[in-house]
Formats: C-alpha cells, sequence, structure tokens
C-alpha cells in the first residue's frame, strides 16, 4: 500500500508542475515525463481525476486528445520529507522543508518547547535528535511556543511522533505532514486549546561516510567527488540523503595536495539497504578517485563517541598516523577501507555534526 502512496504522491507532483509548466497536459506528456506506458498514465489520470485532483479542460477532439490540469499548481504542502532513524534509543527527526523560514520557525519553538532536544538547522533541513520518551509541553500564543514534540517511541519497526500545536503548525499538523515523503501515516485530534496528532515513519538507518585523499594537486576534489557520491546513492531505493559537510584539517600536513580538507555525507536507510550502502560507496570511491592513497570510513547511526570526536579535532591540528586511525575506528565500531586517506575520512565522521563555521577554516 506504502508503494501506492509514493506513486500516487509522485505522479500528482508531476501533473502540478506539468500544469504550471504548460497549462495542461495530455496523457502522453505524462507517459513521457514519468516515463510509464500510456496505459498507467491513463489509469493515474483517470483514478486522480475521480478524487478531484484534476480537471478536464479539453475533450478529445479528432486528433487532439484530452487536455488536464491540477486543481490547483500551488504545492500542497510545506514539507518536502519527513524521515526518522533510529540509534539505541535516541530518534533523528529529519524535516525537510520548502522554506529556509519555516525551519527556523519550527527549530525555534521545537527547541523553546523542550530544551533538551538537540537541533540542528541546515537550510531547509530541520533534524532534531530526541531521547524515547513523553514529554510534557505547553503550546499556545506566544510567549509559549506554537508547536512541540511531545513524545516519541518506536512500534515494530515504525516511529511514532507525537506533535502537539496550535496556529500554523495546526494546519501543517492536519493538512501537510501526511503529504510529505517518507510519511506513513498521520492521526489528528482537536483539542480546545491545541491540535495533536501523531506521525508515523519508517525506523531507517542513520549511516555517515567520511572520504579523503581522493584528489591530486592538479586534478581532482573530494568535496565534488563527495557529492557525487551522495547523489549516487540517493537514486537508490529506500534511501533519504542528508546533507554533505567539509572540514579543513591540519595544514601543516607535508604531503598535503591543497587545503587538506576531507568530506563527510549523512544519509538515512532502510535497514535491509545498509550492507549494500557499504559496498556501494566502497566500490564507487575507488573507481571514481583519481589518487590512489584515497580512504574511506562508514559509520552506522548518528550518535558521535567522545574519542571519535577529539580524533577529529586532533586531525586539525596535528599529524595522525594510519595506526592510530584504524586503532579509533576499531574501538568506535566504524569500517575503514583503502589507503591513507581514511585518517581523514574518519576525521571527517567525527566532525560531521561540528558547526560549519567552525569546521570549514583551519584550526591555527
Amino acid at each position: 500500500m506504502q508503494g501506492v502512496i509514493e506513486r500516487r504522491r509522485s505522479y500528482l507532483k508531476l501533473m502540478r508542475k506539468l500544469t504550471l509548466r504548460k497549462g495542461s497536459f495530455t496523457v502522453d506528456d505524462l507517459a513521457q515525463s514519468a516515463g510509464i506506458p500510456r496505459s498507467t498514465a491513463r489509469d493515474w489520470i483517470v483514478r486522480l481525476s475521480d478524487e478531484g485532483c484534476l480537471t478536464v479542460l479539453t475533450q478529445p477532439h479528432g486528433r487532439a486528445p484530452s487536455r488536464y490540469a491540477a486543481v490547483s499548481a500551488i504545492p500542497r504542502t510545506a514539507c518536502r520529507r519527513i524521515f526518522t532513524a533510529v540509534d539505541g534509543d535516541m530518534v533523528e527527526i529529519v524535516h525537510e522543508c520548502l522554506s529556509s523560514a519555516c525551519a527556523a520557525f519550527c527549530a525555534r519553538h521545537h527547541a523553546k518547547a523542550n530544551p533538551e532536544i538537540r537541533i540542528i538547522r541546515q537550510g531547509t533541513i530541520l533534524r532534531e535528535f530526541v531521547r524515547m520518551g513523553q514529554y510534557e509541553s505547553t503550546v499556545g500564543l506566544w510567549p509559549e511556543s506554537a508547536v512541540a514534540v511531545t513524545g516519541i517511541w518506536q512500534e515494530g519497526d515504525e516511529i511514532v511522533q507525537r506533535i502537539r500545536s496550535v496556529g500554523g503548525p495546526a494546519f501543517s499538523l492536519t493538512g501537510m505532514m501526511g503529504r510529505a515523503e517518507g510519511v506513513i501515516n498521520v492521526d489528528t485530534v482537536r483539542h480546545e486549546q491545541a491540535t495533536e496528532g501523531c506521525i508515523r515513519t519508517q525506523a531507517l538507518v542513520h549511516i555517515i561516510i567520511g572520504i579523503d585523499n581522493t584528489d591530486r594537486f592538479e586534478e581532482g576534489a573530494t568535496f565534488a567527488l563527495a557529492i557525487a557520491l551522495l547523489d549516487y546513492l540517493s537514486e537508490l531505493s529506500g534511501t533519504f540523503p542528508i546533507g554533505h559537510h567539509i572540514a579543513m584539517l591540519w595544514q601543516d600536513l607535508p604531503e598535503k595536495t591543497a587545503g587538506n580538507s576531507c568530506s563527510a555525507i549523512e544519509l538515512a536507510v532502510v535497514p535491509e539497504k545498509a550492507d549494500l550502502i557499504r559496498k556501494a560507496a566502497v566500490r564507487f570511491i575507488g573507481d571514481e578517485s583519481v589518487s590512489d592513497g584515497w580512504g574511506i570510513a562508514i559509520k552506522t547511526g548518528f550518535l558521535i563517541p567522545d574519542l571519535l570526536y577529539q580524533y577529529g579535532l586532533r586531525a586539525r591540528t596535528s599529524l595522525i598516523t594510519c595506526q592510530e586511525a584504524r586503532q579509533c575506528a576499531r574501538e568506535c565500531g566504524i569500517y575503514t577501507y583503502g589507503g591513507g586517506g581514511i585518517i581523514g575520512s574518519l576525521a571527517a565522521i567525527g566532525l560531521a555534526h561540528e558547526p560549519e563555521d567552525l569546521i570549514i577554516t583551519p584550526d591555527f
């Protein structure tokens, strides 16, 4: 059933884009844009027309086919994606908005309602790290918070987060979040003073991949290869990309190629794809690196051990050997592969959740 819901969302989104760009569309337009058979496109158009999502602008006449339009080309939700990953008794909630202002609003109010929640906002992406449990939070008009996470728990392979909200966030809860990619279901109840709802998402596995030493002085760039890797892995089914990070390491390293920067990418995947992601990442970097000394490190889970964090800080100020890197990786349960690049790739993971304005400049 979830596959049908995802296809419905995808095709309706494409129909809205066609309406916005061309004013209307035909069965052939949808089939060509979606890369599906004509019969499949026709079936979905009929289905969504019956649901009231489409309108027939013109009936077929001679060789001219019927033309359709989405009822509204305005996005029906400001929530692009909502998904969750689990690490022990901690849950990471990732919410990608159409608007960075909306992400900033939710970050401010969620933090105000529950100071125990760790929040990282990166543009339109809001990341919240919450311990499973129930939380007492009051919501209301300012100076109260307008929205709060009041509970989060796991049921089977699903994560349930309970949200209480008023005003605009209540509208988002009742009318928008259920349409976001990654959401299985939203159940809401309107109370006298607030609206409360439970959002169900799949319990995913968080993966951080660090890479380094993939370039030469005259060609290549580690950051570019990291972005390409994230884009490649994002095309695999069951993956949810989160972001890319750059960290600058020790600048006096004698053998550095240029700026001595390393990169990390983060994504969430369905549990059964974790091993596939690891193999695909190693193969991709091995094929695309222009240096023979490339290295890769892969961590499962979003919690950064203090040992790994301290390692990352030390890599910014001093020389670290491959032997030290491998020892740290073993103690932290992190997979490494390759040559000298494992030193920087491990540091990239250790620094992945540090403020960007700190790690993108050298620590002299």
